[in-house]
This record gives structure tokens, C-alpha cells and sequence, in this order.
């Protein structure tokens, strides 16, 4: 018998455990899966169906996120490949503000991050900065008439999230709720700073992550029809789905996709959480080829791929959620 993926033994003994089976041999053998039903076993009384299904989507991510990315990029966490600059993965938040300075400050405070870059217009207003917070970057710039402001919803790991949040209170942010450990195994709080953006700052508490770690930022989108970024996101950039968890309505609650070697988030718009349309950086290995498979999928062309003087061709693309993607492959430059 073929031998089965740790994504489909943890959702077996998932399964089982909240049928009050005992899991299988093959799936107590498997150790990262008998971590996180450990976790799990003593939730499976949880009044909520929904919950429970939100339980379960995290626990297979974190069954693939500690396993490690290298198994299935074949990409180590100190290698980047050559259509990528340095530091970089596959997705990064472009977030445009305005007061760019001051919003590169707060980065720098919060979450303790390193200022890789900072170009300047004539006017004094940022064209473009970057800071690195942990394996990731965050992209920034002064919002302008071409691209306005648009809040952008970040989920972070850091190493103390109580520490980073009462940084983020104090540089400004207000608070959306107060940090807390939460059933799937994270200690998590959420902020909102000056200019709109909502920080999701999480620590591993309750699952160990792969040798590889965590990714630092993963932005995180709110959607309506959420379902149908799925589809989307695997025929236009070739994404692969490492979790679901849905209402018995059959609404998202949760999923990660993953391109590349980077993740986003997404679930159903919902209360307070509603869509904000976001701008959101890729590198891909051909720009020219996946702008125009994501014009196929489904995307509007913004602008077609060119070699820009800072040494990218890139083409800038909106999904049908209304978030502008800027694809694009590093030439060396």
C-alpha cells in the first residue's frame, strides 16, 4: 500500500479523534501528527462545528510547516533562487501609506525589523523602502494618484509576541484584541496602526515549527466568495491549498496557500474583518508567462511586463478580489 502523506494521516486521526476513534498505527507513528492531535484531543468537545473545522485546517498547516519547505520547493531557507533578490520570498506586502517614513519607524519598533533600503523622491516622499523583519520583507512607498493608500492586513511570527505588541501600543497602534493563546497551538494578538493596517502577532506556543522555521509575514486577506481564490490562485500562479477549514454554509474560515516558497491567508469577509483591496509583490520565475496566466485565470492586466531599470521585469495585474499583484522576475540588476 502506498505510503500516505503526512497531510492526509494528521486529517485521518483528525477525523478519528473527533469521532472518539483511536487514531490508526500508521498515523501513530507518524510524530508530527501525534503532536498535533495531542493538541487537538483535548478540543474535541468544542461546541461549534465551525470551529472545529477552523481547528482542523490549521493543524494540517502546521503538520506541512513543520515538516519544513525544503522537502517540496527543494529551496533552503538560506538559498534564494536567481528570479528572486536576495532576502526575499515569493510574496511580499507592498504597502503604500501615507507617511512612508513614519510607517518604516514603526516596522522598525514593532517588530523589530532592519531597514534594507530607502529611496527617496524629489519631493522627500518615499519611492521605496524595505525592511526585514525575521526570513521576510515588507515593501513600502508614499501612496500616490496612480497607486492610493489601501490598508493591508499582515499575519507576523515574531519571537515574543507580548513584547511586540506593547511595542506596536506604544509607537501608536490600537488595539483590535489583546494577546491570548488560541486552541491551535499560537499565542496571538492583533493591532491596528496609524495609517489602517491590521497586524495579526503571533508566537508558536503550542506546535514545534520544521527545522526551517516559520515565515515571518504572510499577508492575510479578507475576501467575499473567499472559496474562489482558490481556483484562482492555483491556475494563475500555480498555488498549492495546505489548508482548508469551512462552515457547515461552506464558508472559508481559514486557508493558506502557498506559491513558491511563501504563504497568504485568507477567509471569508466577516464583521469588522471586511475586503480591503491590497497591493501585494511576487516574484515568479517568468513574469511574462504568468501575467498572461493570470490574465487567463481570470486577472485584468494593469500593465504589461517590461524591464525596468532597477533591473526586474515586471507587469502589474489585478486579481478579481480587486488586489493588485506586481509580478515580477529579477534579471540580475
Amino acid at each position: 500500500m502506498a505510503k500516505r502523506s503526512t497531510d492526509e494521516l494528521l486529517n485521518r486521526a483528525i477525523d478519528a479523534m473527533l469521532a472518539s476513534r483511536p487514531p490508526a498505527p500508521e498515523e501513530r507513528a507518524n510524530r508530527s501528527v501525534l503532536q498535533l492531535v495531542s493538541l487537538a484531543e483535548a478540543l474535541r468537545e468544542l461546541p461549534r462545528p465551525d470551529f472545529r473545522e477552523s481547528l482542523k485546517s490549521d493543524l494540517q498547516r502546521r503538520a506541512t510547516m513543520s515538516e519544513g519547505s525544503a522537502a517540496s520547493t527543494g529551496v533552503s531557507a538560506r538559498t534564494t533562487p536567481a528570479y528572486m533578490r536576495e532576502g526575499f520570498n515569493n510574496i511580499s506586502p507592498y504597502i503604500l501609506v501615507n507617511g512612508a517614513d513614519r510607517f518604516m519607524e514603526f516596522l522598525k519598533t514593532t517588530f523589530q525589523g532592519t531597514e534594507r533600503i530607502r529611496v527617496p523622491r524629489p519631493d522627500g516622499s518615499m519611492m521605496h523602502g524595505e525592511v526585514a523583519i525575521g526570513n521576510s520583507v515588507i515593501e513600502m512607498g508614499d501612496a500616490n494618484e496612480q497607486y492610493p493608500h489601501r490598508p493591508t492586513t499582515v499575519h507576523v511570527y515574531v519571537d515574543d509576541v507580548d513584547a511586540a505588541y506593547n511595542r506596536a501600543l506604544e509607537a501608536g497602534a490600537t488595539s483590535v484584541f489583546s494577546v491570548s493563546d488560541q486552541p491551535w497551538g499560537d499565542r496571538l494578538g492583533s493591532v491596528r496602526d496609524e495609517f489602517g493596517n491590521v497586524w495579526y502577532i503571533a508566537t508558536p506556543k503550542g506546535w514545534t515549527p520544521g527545522p526551517e522555521g516559520v515565515l515571518n509575514v504572510q499577508p492575510y486577506l479578507h475576501l467575499r466568495n473567499a472559496h474562489e481564490m482558490i481556483p484562482f490562485a492555483e491556475a494563475a500562479f500555480g498555488a498549492e491549498v495546505l489548508g482548508v477549514g469551512k462552515s457547515k454554509e461552506g464558508l472559508i474560515l481559514h486557508a493558506t496557500i502557498k506559491v513558491g516558497r511563501a504563504t497568504f491567508e485568507i477567509d471569508e469577509a466577516h464583521g469588522e474583518f471586511q475586503p480591503i483591496p491590497c497591493y501585494l509583490h511576487a516574484y515568479v520565475p517568468d513574469a511574462d508567462a504568468m501575467y498572461a496566466q493570470a490574465v487567463r485565470a481570470g486577472a485584468v492586466g494593469v500593465e504589461p511586463p517590461a524591464t525596468r531599470p532597477y533591473g526586474e521585469r515586471s507587469g502589474t495585474i489585478r486579481d478579481p478580489f480587486g488586489n493588485t499583484w506586481f509580478l515580477a522576475t529579477n534579471l540580475g540588476g
